[in-house]
């Protein structure tokens, strides 16, 4: 069930395609579109402003999207945030994806199907081009994407939209076992390799 609170009224919308994981915490003026995978731990507060993930977009574990008054925070369709990253007032631009704990201020715009990398700094009001690479503490733009890093991204985010379907039809919450039970299965997924691991370094 989706840990959802109502504020002054404004519930917040979900799609019933997307998947929003239980310790997930959505609040108030929150959009949730079509396909979308909300991880663990992650906190939407739609509290004082909108908060919006486009279709087929992934918020992961522990991520915190914000804003002040009035305004808005979005992650454009098919937008890829990684594992803890911090997003205020931001606009994440289709296909874009924000790297692990990188922290997105208010104001700055990711353009689309551009990267922002791991651990990075986006300054408020910063703008980064589409199919750019930002990264550094403050971030800035340090070169354009190849095709390759591109079709990289795709698959990684197609990839969160099968953990969606998979966690809608098959995630259960259960007790832990005591002791590794006898022929245990793995995971039958499609390989999906980090970026350095692909280029063969």
């Amino acid at each position: 069930m989706v840990k959802a609170y109502a504020i002054d009224g404004v519930i917040p919308v979900v799609h019933p395609s997307a998947y929003v994981h239980p310790s997930a915490v959505l609040i108030g003026d929150v959009f949730i579109e079509a396909g979308c995978y909300i991880g663990a731990c992650a906190a939407l507060r739609g509290d004082i402003g909108r908060i919006v993930v486009g279709e087929g977009a992934n918020v992961q574990d522990q991520c915190v999207m914000h804003c002040f008054p009035e305004a808005e925070c979005r992650v454009g369709p098919w937008g890829h945030i990684g594992h803890g990253a911090v997003l205020h007032g931001a606009t994440v631009g289709a296909h874009a994806l924000v790297g692990m704990n990188a922290v997105l201020m208010d104001g700055c715009v990711i353009g689309e199907a551009a990267f922002v990398a791991a651990m990075s700094f986006v300054a408020a009001g910063f703008e980064v081009p589409p199919r750019s690479l930002a990264a550094g503490i403050p971030a800035k733009v340090r070169r354009v994407l190849s095709e390759e890093e591109i079709a990289w991204k795709r698959r990684g985010t197609e990839e969160y939209q099968q953990i969606a379907r998979r966690s809608r039809e098959t995630m259960t919450e259960v007790e832990a076992l005591s002791a590794v039970d006898r022929d245990r299965p793995r995971l039958q997924v499609s390989a999906h390799h980090p970026l350095h691991v692909m280029r063969g370094r």
